[in-house]
């Protein structure tokens, strides 16, 4: 089967915190199943939250203690993986008997990650990947992951896999996925800018793949009822912007601003080798005699005990 139906979830984290924003997503599941979405991709850190316009008390060469405690906060906010939370999203993944990619704060330890999780809808929770490169000030309280998740599965919609917001920008990243085959590009995102729509169009027809952005959204800080420096309390905190793109680079839903809301979409994967045919980046477009990439997929740890 190469046709199926996939979908954008816009939704923001809840200001009340994961458990409020887990009700939310749950929330969903009839659109998602009357929709019959096979796959449904939902924004980035939506689950544990995006603390856009903080600064957790760092500046340079020193940290308030105010910070330290902001950071606690957070960091209670995060979900285990696995934990409670992904045994409600295996439970949404059956029931809407589709796979689910969403973003999530995953706690490790003391560390925090950004994390894209996977879910099938007969197995729960099967993949993840981290974020390899928090951007700006995220690298304060996200830790970096590394390359030994970076997952692209079969599924029947077609074989995907996800690259969070700005990791989007690195070309590298993007050379690696297209060389695991990806056909559906999931990215997951708090990026709300016009000229995200850019990047999302030029990864669909760059990889010749299927583009599932999706975006938080969040209104005004004065509206939320919470203080966000250096942000005009008046503006949204986050605008939404979630879009779906074929293999030409042509939008195929969205994008949507502002609201809440399931973007969805009909695709078929025999059009990726009508698209290819002239552009195949991996394949009879590269030049491996003069370009290669070297993809180190091993776990790192900072220790190692041998018996």
């Amino acid at each position: 089967m190469t046709r199926s139906t996939i979908a954008a979830l816009q939704i923001g984290a809840h200001p009340d915190g994961k458990a409020a924003t887990l009700e939310q997503v749950l929330g969903f599941e009839s659109a998602i199943r009357e929709a019959g979405a096979s796959l449904a991709v939902m924004p980035e850190a939506l689950l544990g939250g995006y603390p856009k316009g903080q600064d957790f008390g760092t500046y340079l060469g020193y940290r308030l203690p105010e910070g330290r405690q902001a950071f606690e906060r957070y960091h209670q906010n995060a979900i285990d993986v696995p934990g409670a939370e992904t045994e409600a999203l295996a439970g949404l993944a059956a029931r809407c008997n589709a796979h689910i990619v969403i973003g999530v704060i995953e706690r490790a330890g003391a560390s925090l990650y950004c994390s894209a999780l996977f879910f099938s809808p007969t197995e729960g929770l099967v993949a993840k990947h981290r974020k390899l490169m928090p951007t700006g000030t995220e690298r304060l309280i996200w830790a970096q992951g590394d390359g030994s998740t970076l997952p692209v599965l079969d599924t029947p919609a077609g074989r995907l896999g996800a690259v969070i917001c700005w990791e989007n920008h690195m070309p590298l990243l993007r050379t690696a996925m297209y060389a695991k085959g990806i056909e559906i590009w999931c990215a997951p995102t708090v990026d709300a800018r016009d000229v995200w729509q850019s990047s999302m169009r030029h990864i669909a027809h760059e990889g010749r793949c299927f583009v599932v952005s999706a975006c938080q959204v969040q209104p005004s800080p004065r509206a939320l009822g919470v203080s966000a420096p250096g942000w005009d309390p008046d503006l949204p905190l986050i605008q939404g912007n979630s879009v779906i793109v074929g293999p030409l680079g042509d939008v195929l839903a969205g994008p949507l601003k502002h609201d809440t809301g399931l973007l969805v979409a009909q695709i078929d994967t025999d059009e990726l080798t009508r698209a290819r045919y002239d552009f195949d980046v991996v394949g009879h477009y590269a030049r491996p005699d003069v370009f290669s990439l070297s993809v180190d997929e091993r776990p790192r740890k900072s220790v190692v005990f041998k018996a």
